[in-house]
């Protein structure tokens, strides 16, 4: 892989890490059109990339991160656990599940369910507009619903956006949540494959990861940013037309 392919894949990380489109299922596909062969090293690669969203979370909502909000922290590890377990137990399983047909299927029905939750999403004066207004017990039902996130294509991001909206947050409020919620999840799925893959990054191309990590964390800051100032004026309607139509084109494509 060189310097082009990783900026590629940096870009398509930063997009939709915290988008309702499935990073995992965007990355599987963009690599299969590259046709890079999903190795060690590429795992690497997308450990580095993967550290680069993070960081770009941590950036953005700094603000966030002081004793001051350790109430908001308690509700997002909470709502952590959840997936955190499922995922632990059921790693080999959740594997398995990795391919073009499944997560086209998963990219159709994710489209189908925000089409639904948009038609009958009233906005109301008592919905949550502000992230650390959410309830101990809401933020455990958010959790919930991101165990379905495990299956590839999904999305985290859309699965826990839809499970907030759906106990009473706004867009806004959801989406930023969502992006929170994202920490402590890809800190332990990076850290776990960091360990498992650290040999493999003493052969890569240093250039390469430098070029992959700016790249996904420019895109990734620009991408929340953006996010949010469109959900003040727009709905999830376009994300779930747009993840019906990948999933048919994949469908016929590729299946």
């Amino acid at each position: 892989m060189g310097i082009f392919e990783a900026i590629i894949l940096g870009i398509i990380e930063g997009i939709t890490e915290f988008l309702p489109i499935s990073s995992t299922g965007h990355m599987i596909v963009v690599g299969d059109m590259m046709n890079l062969e999903h190795t060690d090293r590429l795992k690497a690669f997308e450990i580095i990339i993967q550290f680069a969203a993070i960081l770009a979370v941590t950036v953005l909502y700094k603000d966030k991160f002081t004793l001051k909000k350790r109430d908001l922290w308690q509700k997002i590890i909470l709502a952590f656990i959840p997936v955190g377990a499922v995922g632990y137990l059921f790693a080999d399983t959740i594997k398995s599940l990795f391919s073009v047909p499944i997560v086209a299927s998963t990219f159709i029905l994710g489209g189908i369910i925000f089409l639904i939750v948009e038609r009958f999403y009233k906005k109301k004066e008592h919905f949550i507009t502000d992230v650390e207004a959410i309830s101990y017990k809401q933020a455990l039902l958010v959790g919930l619903a991101q165990v379905v996130s495990l299956i590839p294509g999904t999305s985290r991001a859309g699965a826990t956006i839809i499970g907030a909206m759906l106990v009473g947050l706004d867009r806004k409020a959801s989406a930023e949540f969502s992006f929170l919620l994202a920490l402590p999840v890809m800190v332990a799925v990076t850290g776990y494959d960091l360990l498992k893959h650290y040999d493999e990054f003493s052969g890569s191309n240093l250039w390469v990861l430098i070029a992959g990590f700016v790249t996904a964390f420019i895109v990734a800051y620009a991408t929340m940013k953006l996010f949010i100032i469109f959900l003040q004026r727009f709905t999830f309607v376009a994300f779930g037309l747009y993840r019906i139509i990948l999933g048919a084109a994949l469908l016929l494509f590729y299946v």
